[in-house]
């Protein structure tokens, strides 16, 4: 039982039907502690801990990486949301 916890959480954000305030969310945790986590509105990484802002510096620094995220709203959120959402919608 003893031992380390690492893992990521992708999180896909919203409360209007057409979808205009989504955020992608990537939070990156460590034993329980949310060390980094990426945020679409803010448009880059954001470090809580000491590693974890040094981890954010060096992912900001790859603007390639930063585009690739910040189209996830577009590429993986949506899409999802509307498969999602109409299944539920449908058996109402």
């Amino acid at each position: 039982a003893d031992g380390y916890y690492e893992y990521v959480m992708h999180e896909c954000v919203y409360s209007t039907s057409d979808y205009s305030d989504m955020v992608y969310l990537v939070s990156n945790s460590f034993n329980k502690v949310v060390y980094e986590q990426y945020n679409s509105t803010v448009g880059k990484y954001v470090g809580f801990t000491e590693v974890g802002v040094k981890y954010a510096e060096n992912f900001n620094k790859n603007q390639a990486l930063l585009q690739g995220m910040k189209a996830s709203v577009d590429t993986y959120c949506r899409p999802n949301a509307q498969t999602v959402d109409s299944s539920v919608r449908d058996k109402a």
